[in-house]
């Protein structure tokens, strides 16, 4: 930018096929930075970017437009790295410096590239910006993945399930649990019409009564529900809505908010009034999140023996800076309030803990994510809206990218599946679609992830034995493999029809998304929709 006075670039040797750049720069910043410029690609190669659980981009398919992912929060990338290979050689860029980082990819000479991009902090240059490149030989995307989980391990972001377990007993009952919403049905009864079909393990995410909660906490049943922490409506529209969330921190209306930069109000989610007008919430201040949850937790425990809770938004909206002059946040010091909520959750009150969508900087403070499996540019329409409506009829991008086997790649399992247990979104669920329905079985089997099931009483008589189908194929994986690391992910035909993973306790996970029969090392025909699971304990 023209803004800044000074820059200074800094090329430093690493040990290995590695190098860095660091970028610093003196002055204002009024745009964004695009620099080291991008490297060129070639046909045959793959973009490779962790759009929530990951996608690879081929850089000649003539039907991808250019794109941008920003580096700051779960609907962007879920981790600070992307890359390019030919499934053999890779270069992969590590964003040492990613709370004001952005990818973008254009296309040069007709082929997409990876360029990276540096936001402004604070309308400055902030502090310096880095980003190291890897470069191998062999090994393709999975190289890069081992590659990444190394460097986290170094910066403090790797903690796994049975560490976790360690400090909470109660992460075991996460492991292999289906995930049920259900609107309508009461907890305890519908547990027990769960396990009479051998649904055996539950998270149960509905909101229940303390009766129920004991009932189910005396049935192994892993108890939670959905809070929020960063939605803020101005009282001044109560009487305009359709109802009040429970859950809206309005007390901190309208001293507690997000200012941007120019000084209004930043808006979040938005309801529909009686007069059909969008009303807007405000943001809350991630500074001021922790000490609400600590209230509003504390107390309910007294009466709610709850043993989970779902915190949504936090890890899926992005750091926010905020020009509030009592709260004044940069990026990163909205990332650090954001996960001490989490951590307020997860360690001062000692529940299992869920956010929304996912990214990599909550690992250390979470057990799941709701949304991780679902990648967000390729979900159904408003999917945060409407989660008991049936899609009949998938929309094309959802089948192409979301459930299809060609782009998708179990990136974020490759790095943390041993971490944080990946789900679906509420409104991108198993059963959402049914005609997509096996897809995403298969897709939960080949990750080792576990179900998740959205209905109401009509939805759960009609499927009650393909609930019960979805749940046989999947959950003993999930179980098997929760606590193991996700070793390598292969595409076994051109098409990328035939998968395999590969995990560190010795299952290997075989699957057939094609329209034809693929004829396993084995002898053993594989058929469409089909998998395979080898080495169950």
């Amino acid at each position: 930018p023209r803004s800044m006075r000074n820059l200074a670039v800094e090329v430093q040797l690493l040990d290995g096929a590695e190098f860095a750049v660091e970028i610093k720069g003196e002055g204002a910043m009024d745009s964004a930075l695009a620099y080291p410029p991008p490297f060129e690609t070639a046909p045959g190669q793959f973009l490779i970017l962790p759009v929530n659980e990951g996608i690879s981009y081929p850089v000649d398919d003539p039907s991808l437009p250019e794109m941008s992912y920003y580096l700051y929060g779960g609907h962007g990338l879920c981790m600070g790295w992307y890359g390019v290979t030919d499934t053999k050689r890779a270069l992969l860029s590590i964003v040492e410096t990613p709370d004001d980082a952005a990818v973008r990819l254009p296309r040069l000479d007709g082929r997409l590239v990876l360029s990276p991009e540096w936001q402004p902090q604070k309308g400055g240059c902030g502090p310096p910006r880095r980003i190291r490149y890897s470069l191998f030989d062999s090994g393709g995307y999975v190289a890069m993945c081992k590659r990444y989980r190394a460097y986290a391990a170094e910066i403090g972001l790797l903690k796994t399930l049975a560490e976790k377990r360690q400090e909470n007993p109660e992460v075991d009952k996460l492991v292999g649990a289906v995930n049920i919403w259900a609107f309508g049905p009461r907890g305890p009864r519908m547990c027990e019409e769960l396990r009479a079909a051998g649904i055996e393990r539950i998270l149960w995410s509905s909101r229940s009564t303390p009766e129920e909660i004991d009932r189910m906490n005396a049935m192994g049943v892993l108890t939670s529900r959905y809070d929020i922490y960063q939605d803020c409506m101005n009282p001044a529209n109560f009487d305009k809505l359709r109802g009040v969330h429970a859950d809206w921190t309005s007390e901190a209306w309208p001293g507690g908010v997000m200012i941007d930069a120019g000084g209004d109000w930043i808006r979040g989610w938005r309801v529909r009034g009686k007069d059909d007008q969008w009303y807007p919430c405000a943001v809350l201040c991630d500074r001021l999140a922790p000490d609400y949850a600590r209230r509003r937790i504390a107390e309910e425990l007294k009466t709610h023996a709850y043993r989970c809770r779902f915190i949504d938004t936090t890890t899926a909206s992005p750091w926010r800076e905020c020009y509030h002059k009592d709260h004044q946040l940069t990026r990163s010091e909205s990332k650090h309030w954001k996960m001490e909520l989490l951590r307020v959750v997860s360690r001062e009150f000692g529940l299992v803990t869920g956010s929304e969508t996912g990214h990599e900087a909550s690992v250390p403070y979470v057990h799941y994510f709701e949304g991780m499996l679902s990648l967000g540019p390729y979900r159904v329409p408003d999917s945060g809206r409407n989660m008991l409506q049936p899609w009949d009829e998938p929309p094309q991008r959802v089948a192409r990218f979301q459930t299809g086997h060609k782009y998708r790649l179990p990136l974020w399992e490759l790095v943390y599946h041993d971490c944080v247990v990946a789900q679906w979104y509420w409104g991108d669920y198993n059963n959402k679609l049914p005609t997509l329905w096996d897809r995403r079985d298969l897709i939960n089997a080949l990750y080792g992830t576990p179900p998740m099931f959205l209905f109401d009483a009509k939805i759960w008589e009609k499927n009650r034995e393909r609930f019960a189908q979805s749940y046989r194929n999947i959950a003993p994986v999930a179980r098997a493999t929760g606590y193991s690391e996700m070793l390598s992910h292969e595409w076994l035909t051109a098409d990328h029809a035939v998968q395999q993973t590969r995990f560190a306790n010795g299952v290997t996970v075989t699957v057939n998304f094609g329209d034809a029969p693929f004829t396993l090392p084995d002898g053993t025909l594989l058929g469409p929709l089909e998998q395979q699971v080898a080495g169950l304990p």
